[in-house]
C-alpha cells in the first residue's frame, strides 16, 4: 500500500548531509498502526497500514513497518506516538502503586478537592471510583519545607526507607514521592528518590519536583501518581520497542512525542512517562499546525476520527491551543497538554439500544474482534458496519482491498442488534448511528468554541484519521463550518504529523508576585535559569547543532482570582507591557477586564530544537474535467435527502489540482473514503486537498 505525499526535503543546516536517507513516522491506534516512511532523497513518502495488537503492541509496529518494507539500517530516526499510557490510567490497569509525602498528608491524594466532575454534577448517584492508590500503600514521613523553600525539619531517611520496604513486601512495583512546598526547594524529594532507588532498585519512583515545579499539593501528587501508575508498563513497552527495532537493524534515534506537540527521545520519555499520555492525538494537531500555516487558514477545527475515539481541537495562527493541567479520569495532572475534546465514537464504536434509545460507544470493537463485516467474530454493529449498509463503502477495496468486508453479516446484526428492537428498517437504523455520532460531535466542538466566545462558523473544518473524511462532511453541515478541508493521505495524517515535528521541552517554575516593576528582576532571572535548564535538555536529546528556540510565556490573574491566563513575554520587552495585554485577553475571553492588580503565578518556557521536515506537495493541474477521475457510480443513503440516491465514485489519485465537482459523490483512496453529499461540493487545491463547502442556494 503506497502512496506518494510528501514533498521536498527541507534542512535546517545547509550543506549537512544526511547519511541515511529514510524517517519513519508510527501511530498506535485502537484499532490500527499507522506508518509512514520519508524518504529524503527522493522527497516522497509511502504509508501503510496494520491491525492494532493489544496483547503485543510491539507485534503491531512491527507488523506495519515490515508492510511499509523500509530498511531500518537506512533509518536515521523512529518517531512514534501512542496512548498506552493514557489507556491505562482510564481503564484502571496501572501497576500497584504507593505514596511516599509528610507525616500527616497521607490522605491529601484521596481527598483532593471533594468536588464531584462536571459531567456528574447533577447525578445523585454519582460515586467516586476507588483511588487507584490504597490507603495502606500510602506513607507520611518526617522532614518539612516551608512555603519559602526553607528547611524547617530534616527529612527522616530512616522514615522513606522503611516506608519503600514495606511497599516492596506488599508487592508494589512503583511509588510516588510528593512533599509539601517542592515546587519551592526539591531537596527532600530528590534525597528521598535517591536513598530508595539504592535501596529498592527495582521500585520506579516518580518525584513530583522532577516532573512540575508547580505549586497546590494535591494536583502534584496526582501528576507524581499518574506517572507512577503508568512507569512500568511505559517502560516495558518502550524496552520491547528498542529491542524489536535493533533487531530489525536501527540504529537511528527513537522519539516518542509529547502530548503537547513535539517530541523527545526515548530515555527522556522513560524518565517522565506522563508527558506521553496524548502522544498520538499529539501528532495530528502538529500536522495540522503546519498544514493550516502552509495554505494560509487561520482558525481550523481539527476532527481526528480512528477506530475507537474522536479527537477535537481548535488551531489558531497555526497554533494548537495547550493546556498546563489535563483532566486523566478525573485525576488532575500538571503537564503542557493539546486541549483536545475527546468522545468514544469512532469507526469501531458498537451501536446498541438501551430502554428504547439508540446509543453509540464508548465501547468499541477495536482490531479485535473488529465490526461485524471483517469477519473475525465481530457480533455487535458498529460504525464501519453502518457505513457499509449505507453504501459508502466498497466491500471489494476496503483498506485497499487487504480486508473482504461481509455486507450480509453486516446487515443481519444492524437488524438483531439495532432494527428490530427499535421497531425501524435496517438503513433507517444506521443512518441513526451516524446522526448520533453528529449530534456527539456538534456537541463537543461547541465545548472548544461556542463556551469559548468562537464562532465555529468563522473555522475552517480539517478531518483526518481512517474514518475522519467518511462522517466529517455531515459535522460540517451540522455546525455550518465555512469550509472542510479533507487533506493527502488522511489516515495516517497523525504519523505524518509527526515528521514535522522538532525536539521539544517546557519547563516552569511557580513564582508569585505581584506584576509591578520591582518584579522585573526577579522574573528575568527566574527565565533565565529556566532557559539554561531547557537548554541543557535539549543538548542531552538533540546535540548542539540545530537551531533552538525559546518561547517565553507567563501566567497572570487578577489578585484573588484562581485560574490564570498565559501570555508570551518576548526577551528583552518590559513586564510592563503584560498589563495592557493581560487586560485584553481577559476581556476577550471572558467579555471584561477589571482595576484589580495583577498576579504572575507561573513562568514557562518552552524549548525547541528545530528539526529537518518535509514540505507540502504540489499536485499537477488537472487537464481535463473532474469526471475522468470517475471510476463509477453506486447507490448510497444521502443525508442531505434522507433518502438513497446514486453517488458518482471517484478515484482520489486520479483528481488534480483545480478539480471541481459537486454532491453526490464518494471519492475513495486507499485506506479512507470521503463521502460528499448532494448540498455539497468539491474543489482540488494546489496541494491535494479536497476543499468541501456548502453549495450556493
Amino acid at each position: 500500500m503506497r502512496n506518494i505525499i510528501g514533498g521536498e526535503f527541507r534542512d535546517s543546516h545547509p550543506g549537512k548531509q544526511c547519511m541515511k536517507r529514510f524517517r519513519v513516522a508510527v501511530d498506535i491506534g485502537g484499532t490500527f498502526v499507522d506508518s509512514i516512511l520519508f524518504d529524503s532523497e527522493t522527497g516522497t513518502t509511502r504509508l501503510a497500514k496494520a491491525s492494532t495488537t493489544p496483547d503485543e503492541p510491539v507485534r503491531g509496529v512491527l507488523a506495519a513497518l515490515d508492510r511499509l518494507g523500509v530498511s531500518l539500517n537506512d533509518t536515521e530516526l523512529f518517531v512514534h506516538g501512542t496512548t498506552l499510557g493514557l489507556n491505562a490510567v482510564i481503564e484502571r490497569r496501572g501497576v500497584e502503586t504507593g505514596i511516599i509525602t509528610n507525616a500527616g498528608f497521607r490522605d491529601v491524594f484521596e481527598i483532593g478537592r471533594a468536588d464531584v466532575p462536571a459531567a456528574s454534577m447533577y447525578d445523585y448517584r454519582y460515586q467516586r471510583e476507588a483511588s487507584i492508590v490504597k490507603r495502606r500503600h500510602r506513607f507520611g514521613v518526617g522532614g518539612r519545607i516551608d512555603a519559602h523553600g526553607n528547611e524547617v525539619e530534616p527529612l527522616d531517611e530512616a522514615a522513606v526507607l522503611d516506608a519503600a520496604g514495606k511497599l516492596v513486601e506488599a508487592g508494589i512495583r512503583s511509588v510516588a514521592i510528593c512533599f509539601l512546598h517542592s515546587y519551592r526547594n526539591p531537596v527532600h524529594e530528590a534525597r528521598a528518590a535517591e536513598v530508595i532507588r539504592a535501596a529498592y532498585p527495582q521500585l520506579a519512583v516518580s518525584a513530583s519536583s522532577a516532573i512540575t515545579r508547580e505549586y497546590r499539593e494535591y494536583e502534584r501528587t496526582a501528576t507524581a501518581v499518574v506517572d507512577a501508575y503508568i512507569n512500568p508498563i511505559f517502560n516495558d513497552y518502550v524496552g520491547r520497542l528498542e529491542n524489536g527495532l535493533v533487531e530489525n537493524g536501527f540504529a537511528g534515534k527513537l522519539l516518542i512525542m509529547r502530548s503537547a506537540g513535539g517530541a523527545m527521545t526515548a530515555q527522556t520519555a522513560r524518565q517522565a512517562p506522563i508527558y506521553t499520555v496524548l502522544s498520538g492525538p499529539a501528532g495530528g494537531l502538529i500536522g495540522a499546525g503546519q498544514l493550516a500555516k502552509a495554505i494560509g487558514r487561520d482558525r481550523v477545527l481539527t476532527l481526528d476520527y480512528g477506530g475507537t475515539s474522536l479527537d477535537a481541537a481548535v488551531i489558531e495562527d497555526g497554533e494548537p491551543l495547550v493546556m498546563h493541567e489535563a483532566p486523566l479520569a478525573d485525576l488532575p495532572a500538571l503537564i503542557p497538554i493539546f486541549d483536545i475534546r475527546c468522545i468514544g465514537a469512532g469507526g469501531g464504536s458498537i451501536a446498541w439500544v438501551q430502554e428504547g434509545l439508540l446509543q453509540v460507544g464508548p465501547q468499541s470493537a477495536g482490531s479485535q474482534p473488529g465490526p461485524i463485516a471483517y469477519g473475525r467474530g465481530g457480533a455487535e454493529p458498529t460504525t464501519t458496519d453502518a457505513a457499509l449498509i449505507l453504501g459508502f463503502l466498497d466491500p471489494s477495496t476496503f483498506l485497499g482491498g487487504t480486508v473482504d468486508l461481509d455486507v450480509p453479516a453486516a446487515r443481519q446484526g444492524m437488524e438483531t442488534r439495532v432494527a428490530g428492537p427499535l421497531g425501524i428498517d435496517i438503513d433507517r437504523a444506521a443512518a441513526g448511528i451516524f446522526d448520533v455520532l453528529v449530534a456527539r460531535t456538534a456537541g463537543a466542538i461547541r465545548e472548544i468554541t461556542v463556551e469559548r466566545g468562537r464562532d465555529p462558523r468563522d473555522f475552517s473544518m480539517l478531518a483526518f484519521g481512517g474514518a475522519g473524511p467518511l462522517i466529517a462532511p455531515l459535522i460540517a453541515r451540522e455546525v455550518m463550518n465555512a469550509e472542510l478541508i479533507v487533506p493527502q493521505n488522511p489516515a495516517v495524517f497523525s504519523a505524518w504529523g509527526m515528521l514535522m515535528s522538532d525536539i521539544v521541552t517546557d519547563v516552569a517554575l511557580t513564582q508569585l508576585r505581584l506584576l509591578e516593576p520591582e518584579a522585573q528582576g526577579p522574573v528575568e532571572e527566574a527565565f533565565a535559569t529556566l532557559i539554561e535548564d531547557a537548554r541543557a535538555q535539549l543538548e542531552g536529546q538533540s546535540g548542539t547543532q540545530t537551531e533552538r528556540r525559546f518561547l517565553r510565556l507567563v501566567e497572570c490573574r487578577y489578585a484573588g482570582q484562581e485560574h490564570a491566563l498565559e501570555i508570551e513575554l518576548p526577551e528583552g520587552e518590559d513586564l510592563a507591557s503584560l498589563r495592557a495585554r493581560f487586560d485584553d485577553l481577559h476581556r476577550e475571553r471572558y467579555g471584561h477586564a477589571i482595576a484589580a492588580p495583577v498576579q504572575i503565578v507561573t513562568l514557562r518556557v518552552r524549548a525547541s530544537a528545530v528539526m529537518p521536515k518535509p514540505t507540502l506537495p504540489i499536485v499537477p493541474e488537472a487537464t481535463g474535467p473532474a469526471s475522468e477521475a470517475q471510476v463509477g457510480a453506486r447507490e448510497a443513503f444521502c443525508f442531505a435527502r434522507r433518502e438513497r440516491t446514486p453517488f458518482a465514485v471517484y478515484d482520489r489519485k486520479l483528481l488534480g489540482a483545480g478539480h471541481t465537482f459537486d454532491g453526490p459523490a464518494i471519492v475513495e483512496e486507499g485506506t479512507t473514503t470521503t463521502v460528499i453529499h448532494s448540498d455539497q461540493t468539491v474543489a482540488v487545491d494546489p496541494h491535494g486537498h479536497l476543499i468541501v463547502r456548502r453549495k450556493s442556494a
